[in-house]
Order: C-alpha cells, then structure tokens, then sequence
C-alpha cells in the first residue's frame, strides 16, 4: 500500500485559490482496471482509490502516513509561471510598448 502527498494546484475553471492551500494523501492504484464487456464502464476492486484524505500541513500528512505503516511520496507544489497582469497594466505611464489597437 502506497500513496503520493501534495498540494492540489489551481484548476483553470477558477480565478480563485480555494483548496489549494491544503496537502492531499491519495492512495495509488493497487490493481489494475476492469472493463465491463456488457456496459463498458471501468471499474476497479481497491476502495483506496476512492479516498483522499485532506490535511492543513504537509508534515501532518507524512505523520499520518507514518502512523499507519504506509508508503508515501512527497510531491512538491510548483509555483505558478504565470505572471498576474491587471488590466490597467495596459495604459500604465512606464508602459515598454506603445499600446495600439
């Protein structure tokens, strides 16, 4: 039984930063897949997949982990590479390029 700890990042369909301050232990996949020949759902026997537990820090996630015997990953959260621009940034004085339409 293993698991990966991190910090979910910003999804694209929000302006917001919710949830994504807290550190996620999600268990990996013990076995594979299954394909329903009749309906074609996927569907799996581990109910570990299904759970993701939710922590403030990144240390308690790793002493939770290591309370309860479990393997775990850390994955570091990468910062934004997006630079926050604003829309007056546009007619700003110090402007490089000239604004145009």
């Amino acid at each position: 039984m293993s698991a990966k700890i991190y910090r979910p990042a910003k999804t694209a369909m929000q302006s917001g930063k919710a949830k994504t301050h807290l550190w996620v232990l999600e268990f990996d996949q013990e076995s594979p897949r299954k394909i329903d020949p009749i309906m074609g759902y996927t569907s799996s026997g581990d109910m570990r997949q299904q759970v993701k537990l939710t922590f403030e820090t990144q240390a308690l996630a790793e002493a939770y982990a290591q309370r309860n015997g479990i393997e775990y990953r850390v994955i570091a959260p990468k910062d934004p590479a997006r630079q926050v621009v604003a829309y007056p940034d546009n007619f700003r004085y110090t402007r490089t390029q000239p604004w145009t339409h």
